[in-house]
């Protein structure tokens, strides 16, 4: 069941990335600056959540010495979600040219304290 599921983010993770190419190749941020600007970042995100999805997974079936669970999928998908979120927010910030370091690290103490909520709940 936990095959499909990869299957299927697995293509969605493709089509996001050709969408990224797409909008990275076609459209122009000069002329129509909101529309490409969004399709970029939610292709991004799409893109980078399937990926890191699929690369958390087999990271954390490596580490449990191939037992897998429908848990670690879950787990996956959060951790993807939640890295996912800080790319894109740190990409934000430095277009917008207001990315320090300690901005970064402060944006890592965020995601880091999200997760560790979530996994105290588990």
């Amino acid at each position: 069941m936990h095959r499909t599921y990869l299957i299927s983010i697995g293509i969605a993770a493709a089509f996001s990335w050709a969408s990224l190419a797409l909008v990275v190749n076609k459209l122009s941020p000069f002329t129509t600056p909101e529309l490409s600007l969004s399709l970029f970042y939610v292709s991004l995100f799409v893109a980078l959540v399937g990926t890191l999805t699929i690369v958390i997974y087999y990271i954390r079936a490596w580490l449990n010495k191939g037992e897998i669970y429908n848990a670690h999928l879950n787990i996956s998908l959060r951790q993807a979600v939640l890295l996912s979120a800080m790319i894109c927010i740190g990409i934000g910030f430095q277009r917008l040219k207001v990315l320090t370091w300690w901005d970064g690290l402060l944006l890592l103490a965020i995601v880091l304290m999200i997760e560790f909520y979530f996994m105290s709940r588990d």
